[in-house]
């Protein structure tokens, strides 16, 4: 027989009992999920903290900005997830802006992938604190620029040398064959951040 419920209604015992399994059963699932957040181990939730920490930081970005009426007066800018953590002076060419003029031009727009990164190098033009980066076609397509750096001027060691291609003067300094060319100074403080907080796979380059 059905049971009678206090406002006229009815139940059947087999629906009774199946409810009642069904709240059981939640329970149970209850009872689990607080065991197994309580033998969580705290160096699981702190890694995971680490992790949405590590991805709200964001990656490491380096753009160097073009300036059309003066390209030794352009910014090199550094971000760490979209905000900004340093800016610098930096040139680039011969102050022409056509992209496609080898060893004059500006150094073209796009995205630089970074070959490699060294505070000594030894090339025959460049020295000391470089980032080497890719060839790359300028806007027509018909030059490829080649042997492209961020560097400065220096020795191999850092110092500064008695040549003028390896000892800072000022402002002229910054015009370069294509390079986006920083002062010593600069270009030191550029690699001792981008080591603390990382390096970027390639350097943009807009206008």
């Amino acid at each position: 027989m059905p049971v009678r419920t206090r406002k006229g209604g009815s139940v059947n015992p087999r629906m009774r009992g199946l409810r009642s399994a069904v709240a059981l059963g939640f329970a149970a699932a209850a009872v689990a999920a607080t065991s197994a957040a309580a033998e969580a181990r705290p160096d699981d939730a702190a890694g995971a903290a680490g992790a949405a920490a590590g991805a709200a930081k964001g990656a490491t970005t380096l753009v160097f900005d073009k300036n059309p009426s003066d390209p030794s007066n352009s910014r090199l800018r550094l971000y760490k997830g979209g905000v900004l953590q340093a800016g610098y002076r930096a040139g680039s060419g011969m102050g022409v802006t056509n992209d496609c003029v080898r060893d004059k031009g500006w150094i073209p727009n796009g995205n630089w992938r970074v070959r490699l990164k060294s505070r000594t190098y030894n090339g025959q033009f460049v020295k000391g604190y470089a980032v080497y980066l890719q060839d790359m076609r300028c806007s027509t397509g018909k030059v490829t620029r080649t042997e492209m750096f961020i560097h400065s001027e220096m020795n191999r060691d850092g110092t500064q040398g008695r040549a003028e291609e390896r000892r800072w003067n000022g402002p002229g300094d910054y015009r370069s064959n294509g390079c986006v060319k920083l002062k010593p100074a600069d270009i030191r403080d550029l690699f001792s951040r981008l080591d603390r907080i990382g390096w970027p796979t390639h350097l943009r380059v807009v206008s």
